[in-house]
């Protein structure tokens, strides 16, 4: 097996698991929690050992090593950062959500590092923990990769300044496996020995666990919720029953060193450990900022001088975030300028404890907003969020519409929208994060009258956002869009005044609030906003129908008979990107095989199909074809398959061929939906499920020689 190289920034999950203070209570125990630490053991004012966030994804992890298809003969659990965000409630749903990031090649001899990210959140919607995993694959080196990093931790040339032991039961790993971590070289004799060690080996994760507690008992003991890092690299096994001892120097207030030993003959088991925890003072502050806060963030906003720009910069403002406040300072159609808006949300900010610059540069023009953005880099460092709010009004009929006031209105909103955006994105890109909203309009979704230059623009941000969404997804970077209905300034005589006094912008804040922060994981979205009621608004393409035999062209009358059908949205869909919506033509003419489907759902295996494609060889339609077809299969099923087609004979072997003609790369689970038929082979390679090297035009034949 080959590790696969295309898993790098795919999307995994989420993974979901529901908890309760029993999977508490007995991953405490299968850490070596007891009686001496009986908060981690009894449901009565029950608190988390922070470690569980690592027992609690297992599904997650499990993705990745199938994904990047390590060889699981040679897997290592290689190091481990954990950083936390929220305190672990004590139960639940978690929902994981991640990617593979990195893989590395430390060369053929010494192996891989298969990196992946993972964030996870709580039912309640607070974000909990970020889990970055490293997976060492002992026997997946020599791909010709990037070696990666290389990073130390040096420890005080000094005794620590605590020891803890524990001696860990004979029988540990019989108690720790029950929270997940079943694999056999932890239970099971015989598999130990054929793995090279005398018995079963100690879980790392378990010894993670002792280390955990430990940690917290001598720096901030009875307040676990303060922890808000644990990093660790393994080191060295360890038989169960061995006395173990964590030695931890602290560094300064808030962050420390520790390892843990073997306490028999002093091997290093857990190295490079790094603690970090919270002040008392800090966790105070959090608490009175709630769930949701914007801590360390730095947020722009444009058009804040007013209404809803204002709405939001007060709120991110008082909830931790340092705020750019942009306002041109002009008036509704975009004229004149000012500094006196853009300034007093400043002074309200800082009034309130919060830190926040104000600008004055317009949107209007790629210099202005580079300008914004260089403003918030040289003042707080770095961008996170751009909620692009700044607008203008020049409403006029089409017919009356002249040039100068179509492309004003373009410029402030569409190319604003990009000439803000397109910097930052290049910054919240190189950080691995970022949340921005765009601001649409009923009038762009449904049309108004006397507004096609506004409606234009505002329809036109959805293609923005739609593409912009699709190549920040790998970097962390969320991209939704808010169709707000609130009183302001370009509205304030377009809505009836009783409506008006109603729609407060503060109604729409919280929705922006929520898609601009960590918690929110959603990404290319509308939503409408107005007085406290939000929907999604989405575009969605109806089922259709074949006019005529798809050979002939159909005649205007045929269209014309079938446009019920055309016009119907029964069981309509939302496409991911533009080849997938693709798809559904491509499939209508080539139906799917209800029979064979059915039989796929029954147990049909990627290994089955293999077996029996020489049965599916089709000789006749063979003459003169001399072609290698390489298949490497990814997923629970994974494996490489060639087929050789030559001289009217086919080959169908298990393994890699050494000169392919064409290399097929499929997930399991598609590849059988295309077997059977309940996938178009074409849809699959324009939607991205089938990817394709070499020869391309040969894959072409597939169809042609097996009848499967």
């Amino acid at each position: 097996m080959a590790l696969n190289l295309d898993a790098i920034g795919k999307k995994i999950g989420p993974v979901s698991k529901e908890y309760n203070w029993k999977d508490l209570v007995l991953y405490a125990l299968g850490v070596g929690a007891g009686f001496d630490d009986l908060e981690y053991c009894y449901e009565q004012k029950l608190k988390v050992i922070p470690s569980f966030s690592i027992a609690s994804v297992f599904g997650f992890l499990a993705e990745v090593a199938g994904d990047s298809n390590v060889d699981l003969s040679g897997i290592l659990h290689g190091e481990q950062d954990i950083i936390f965000h929220n305190p672990i409630p004590t139960e639940g749903t978690l929902s994981t959500e991640g990617a593979i990031t990195h893989m590395y090649d430390k060369g053929a001899e010494k192996g891989a590092l298969v990196v992946a990210e993972a964030d996870t959140m709580h039912s309640n919607g607070s974000k909990l923990f970020t889990n970055i995993f490293t997976i060492f694959g002992r026997k997946d080196g020599g791909f010709g990769g990037d070696p990666g990093p290389s990073e130390t931790v040096e420890f005080p040339d000094r005794d620590p300044d605590f020891e803890e032991k524990a001696s860990p039961s004979p029988d540990q790993p019989l108690m720790y496996r029950l929270s997940g971590d079943v694999f056999q070289l932890h239970v099971d004799p015989d598999f130990a020995k054929a793995s090279g060690f005398e018995k079963p080996i100690m879980h790392g994760l378990c010894t993670h666990g002792f280390a955990c507690r430990a940690v917290i008992k001598h720096l901030f003991p009875g307040e676990p919720e303060r922890m808000s890092r644990f990093r660790v690299r393994f080191s060295r096994t360890i038989y169960p029953g061995v006395p173990v001892t964590t030695q931890i120097w602290k560094m300064e207030e808030g962050r420390a060193l520790f390892r843990t030993i073997n306490a028999e003959n002093g091997d290093v088991v857990i190295d490079r450990g790094v603690v970090e925890w919270l002040s008392k003072e800090e966790m105070e502050r959090r608490a009175r900022l709630g769930g949701i806060n914007f801590d360390d963030r730095v947020a722009i906003v444009t058009g804040a001088g007013a209404g809803l720009g204002r709405a939001y910069a007060l709120e991110l403002g008082r909830l931790g975030a340092k705020v750019v406040v942009n306002d041109l300072g002009g008036a509704r159609d975009g004229t004149g300028g000012g500094t006196s808006a853009a300034d007093q949300v400043v002074e309200e900010i800082k009034s309130s404890g919060g830190e926040a610059m104000a600008n004055y540069d317009s949107v209007a023009t790629a210099e202005g907003g580079q300008a914004i953005v260089d403003a918030a880099i040289q003042a707080f460092g770095k961008v996170d969020i751009v909620i692009n709010n700044a607008g203008i009004l020049r409403d006029k009929t089409l017919a009356k519409m002249e040039p100068e006031n179509w492309d004003a209105v373009m410029d402030v909103h569409l190319k604003g929208a990009y000439n803000v955006t397109r910097p930052a994105f290049v910054k919240m890109r190189e950080n691995r994060y970022g949340r921005i909203i765009l601001t649409t309009s009923g009038a762009g979704l449904y049309g108004n009258f006397g507004q096609t230059n506004y409606s234009a623009a505002k329809m036109g941000l959805l293609g923005f956002m739609n593409t912009l969404r699709i190549e920040g997804d790998k970097h962390n970077i969320n991209v939704n869009t808010i169709a707000p209905v609130a009183a302001t300034r370009l509205t304030e005589d377009v809505l009836p005044p009783e409506l008006f006094e109603k729609l407060k912008p503060e109604f729409v804040a919280p929705l922006v609030l929520y898609l601009c922060s960590e918690q929110c994981t959603g990404t290319g979205a509308v939503y409408n906003a107005g007085m406290g009621y939000y929907n999604r608004a989405a575009v969605v393409t109806g089922p259709g129908v074949v006019v005529g035999d798809g050979k002939e062209i159909p005649t205007p009358e045929a269209v014309a008979a079938s446009m019920g059908k055309i016009k119907s949205l029964e069981s309509a869909e939302e496409f991911p990107n533009a080849m997938a919506a693709f798809g559904p033509m491509l499939a209508a003419f080539s139906p799917k095989k209800k029979e064979a489907a059915e039989a796929g759902g029954r147990g049909l295996t990627v290994k089955a199909v293999f077996d029996g494609m020489v049965d599916a060889f089709q000789p006749d339609a063979a003459s003169g074809v001399d072609v290698v077809f390489q298949w490497d299969i990814s997923g629970t099923q994974s494996g490489l398959w060639s087929v050789v087609v030559k001289d009217g004979t086919c080959e169908v072997s298990e393994g890699s061929h050494s000169s392919p003609t064409t290399i097929l790369k499929m997930a399991d689970e598609d590849f059988l939906k295309m077997i059977t038929g309940e996938l178009n082979a074409m849809s699959a390679y324009t939607g991205g499920k089938l990817k394709i090297e070499g020869d391309l035009m040969k894959s072409q034949l597939i169809e042609k020689l097996f009848k499967l």
